[in-house]
């Protein structure tokens, strides 16, 4: 076969020996030569330059071109009917893609015409061949797909194309079907954010679905979110009848779907119920949000959601200050109060996100899930026990240091057991003479002198016939602190203390526990202390240095009335002031106390263990102005009221948002700063197609410009040619192209005798 090509050669050629060493590339490439290329170079004219192929329209051949003929021998193994289709049906459609005569007798196909044309033929069947060898069915559409591209020449095989199964469902594999779709799929694949953009038909939702579905199936992730815009609704969905999910359902359908062809449709109300799909309008997506003055913590204490920026520093799960990168104002929402088992609580809307953990996502090791309020709602016991745990910090809340003008410890003692009323020389008083000397030793200049009992006074320092006239150092400090004149029922820690360093913070609260507070053991659990104090303001910040250390804290009333009196030196002491009790759990290698006795009791009852805050309740507080924010915190968590985290991005999940060319700027950006990590995002969409109102820019288009280029980001382009549906779509969508290329050559020439542009662009 070393010959070229005449206008009589004929090439015998055995199919499906590709692997066997036949030599049909030899033949091939005598029949292929260049200078046959050239003279069949119009028959290649409709081939796609993206790579993937146009099916194309048979040429009329010259009659001064060359002929061929090749027979082609099909393997005894392999049907004839499977190949050519029932009633040759395939083979229909083989004759009207190419410009040749086909003949079939028997296992042999014999091919006339162009030399180019027959060689295409040739590889042709070799593909269809291989195509069954690989277990996929043959069917016209695969028979122009495997036409197409092999006339484009993009060193592809067909066969290779045709064959990758994405996922297979309800008894069929699903299965890219052009080039450009295998290309997509294989972006999905090696990055965390692609862009799928082309016209409708493409596959581009249908694909990304396959892949959502695979990857659950797989666990690579937890969860699959579907979102697109319904931007026809607008404000005009208040006039359509029914419940808000009826009037977006319309919008949604073509995700339900897709989801319906993949899935057994019994599981579907299932796995949604249980929050591993959701399905959600674009709106959805930054509606996870607060009132506008929910307690955010940042490193210099509280602040309101609603006064923070892009930039600004809040407090992430570590402790430390993470910076906000997103802030999206949400107009007035629905607000649920989330309570803990621990009295801790706050507002947020019912599609606000919460990292949670049940018992059996504890035992099996696995990671939080993130659930909304309203997902949460009338499903938070199991077998009478609180279902969803929330995250704790896993180290102290970090603060500044800040100068302190007493020692934190001291301080925690003076507030415990002494006496700031004014009215007398500063004085501790204490059945401990450990603290007192410890007071001693922290107070520069104060001499702790017994008076008789449990008392001391702190008198300042003098040498023999000194006249003392300057103030005590600690009334000085006292007044300095705001302290100076409050008795047992109105002390408080300085704010100074309270936000500082974790060191600072656990200090005083050592102090405060050594003089007021004391360990209680339980057979068979770790050890919690309790504390007692008569001022609620004290109780308040008690509550906040035990929750800044990663602790939890659950407090109580004793009422004074009706309490039976207590003894001292045998006298009856009545009580005439509430008693707030408070019993707290710190985490493992946070020590409670310095006092001897109390640190060696805490210890041999085993010390601090795993403290755990359970959501109690969730309840309506009816409708507020709100704001959503996003964090760069690796696992999105941030520190709202009463120290319980939260976060606004979503993890371990797979996003599809679909229709895309219909966002804006500000929705796109929005879209991805939700992304989290384990999470994989999938953008879809038109930008021949927008729907935004005039004047407003597609985000689809301007993020093209903006993200291109930047690593782990990928940008698929789809074109007609890659049409997956009715062969007249591909050509409706080409019509279109060239009519807005006419547009824009007139536009730029000033002709305005056309209709100007489609809104949107």
């Amino acid at each position: 076969m070393g010959q070229a090509a005449t206008p009589d050669s004929m090439v015998f050629t055995t199919l499906g020996g590709r692997s066997s060493g036949s030599s049909r590339s030899v033949e091939l490439t005598d029949i292929r030569n260049d200078d046959l290329r050239a003279s069949s170079g119009d028959l290649r004219e409709t081939s796609d330059p993206s790579g993937n192929g146009q099916p194309g329209e048979p040429h009329g051949a010259s009659q001064d071109e060359p002929r061929s003929q090749v027979k082609i021998v099909v393997p005894a193994d392999h049907s004839m009917v499977s190949l050519l289709g029932s009633g040759d049906e395939l083979l229909h459609v083989i004759e009207r893609e190419f410009d040749a005569d086909v003949h079939v007798r028997g296992n042999e196909i014999t091919a006339s015409g162009n030399p180019a044309e027959t060689a295409l033929l040739t590889e042709l069947f070799d593909e269809l061949i291989e195509l069954l060898r690989k277990g996929a069915d043959l069917t016209p559409d695969a028979v122009e797909r495997t036409a197409a591209m092999l006339r484009a020449e993009r060193g592809v095989r067909p066969a290779d194309v045709l064959t990758v199964g994405i996922l297979s469902a309800r008894g069929r594999t699903i299965r890219p079907k052009t080039l450009n779709q295998k290309r997509y799929a294989d972006a999905i694949d090696k990055h965390t954010i692609v862009f799928a953009i082309g016209p409708a038909g493409t596959g581009k939702t249908y694909l990304a679905m396959a892949k959502a579905v695979k990857a659950l199936q797989a666990k690579q992730v937890n969860r699959i979110i579907l979102t697109r815009p319904a931007v026809e609704a607008g404000e005009r969905l208040g006039f359509l009848p029914g419940t808000l999910y009826e009037k977006i359902d319309p919008y949604l359908r073509p995700l339900y779907d897709a989801l319906h062809d993949m899935l057994d449709p019994d599981s579907i109300p299932r796995l949604m119920a249980a929050g591993t799909i959701e399905i959600a309008p674009l709106a959805y997506m930054r509606g996870r949000a607060a009132p506008v003055d929910t307690p955010v913590l940042t490193p210099d204490g509280f602040r309101p959601i609603g006064s923070l920026a892009v930039g600004d520093l809040v407090i992430g799960s570590d402790g430390k200050p993470t910076p906000v990168i997103g802030v999206y104002p949400q107009g007035d929402k629905d607000i649920y109060r989330v309570t803990a088992q621990d009295g801790a609580s706050t507002l947020c809307s019912g599609d606000h996100l919460w990292a949670v953990a049940t018992r059996d996502d504890r035992r099996r090791g696995k990671p939080l899930r993130v659930l909304t309020t309203r997902e949460m709602i009338g499903n938070l016991r199991a077998n009478h026990c609180h279902r969803y745990e929330l995250p704790l910090h896993s180290a102290p809340v970090r603060f500044p240091y800040r100068e302190v003008p007493m020692d934190p410890y001291a301080l925690g003692l003076l507030l415990g057991d002494g006496c700031l009323t004014g009215t007398t020389t500063p004085s501790f008083a204490t059945g401990d003479p450990e603290l007192a000397w410890e007071l001693k030793r922290l107070l520069a200049g104060i001499e702790v002198r017994p008076v008789g009992g449990p008392n001391y006074h702190l008198s300042q320092m003098a040498a023999p016939g000194d006249v003392i006239t300057l103030e005590n150092p600690v009334t000085r400090v006292a007044r300095l602190l705001g302290l100076y004149g409050t008795r047992s029922t109105t002390k408080f820690v300085p704010d100074l203390y309270l936000h500082n360093s974790a060191k600072a913070r656990l200090a005083i609260l050592q102090g405060l526990l050594d003089t007021d507070g004391g360990p209680v053991s339980q057979r068979g659990r770790t050890c919690r202390v309790q504390y007692t104090t008569a001022s609620p303001r004290l109780r308040d910040d008690v509550i906040f240095l035990v929750r800044s250390l990663g602790g939890i804290a659950y407090h109580r009333v004793r009422p004074a009335l009706g309490r039976a009196p207590g003894l001292a030196s045998g006298r009856p002491i009545y009580h005439h002031h509430d008693a707030y009790i408070i019993d707290i759990r710190l985490p493992e290698g946070i020590e409670p106390f310095r006092l001897t006795r109390k640190r060696e009791k805490y210890r041999a009852a085993g010390g601090g263990g795993r403290p755990m805050r359970f959501i109690d309740s969730i309840e309506s507080a009816g409708t507020a102005e709100a704001v959503c924010i996003s964090v760069a915190a690796a696992d999105s968590l941030y520190t709202t009221e009463d120290f319980l985290l939260t976060h606004n991005t979503l993890n371990d999940s797979f996003i599809i948002l679909d229709e895309a060319q219909n966002t804006s700027a500000e929705q796109m950006k929005m879209f991805l700063t939700r992304l989290g990590f384990g999470s994989q995002v999938v953008v879809t969409g038109d930008i021949t197609q927008v729907d935004l109102p005039p004047g407003q820019v597609s985000g689809l288009r301007i993020v093209q410009h903006i993200l291109d280029g930047i690593e782990d980001i990928h940008f698929s382009r789809l074109t007609s040619h890659d049409v997956v549906r009715h062969r007249l779509v591909g050509k409706i969508v080409d019509a279109y192209e060239k009519y807005d290329a006419q547009e824009r050559q007139l536009g730029s020439t000033g002709n305005t005798g056309r209709p100007g542009k489609r809104k949107g662009s």
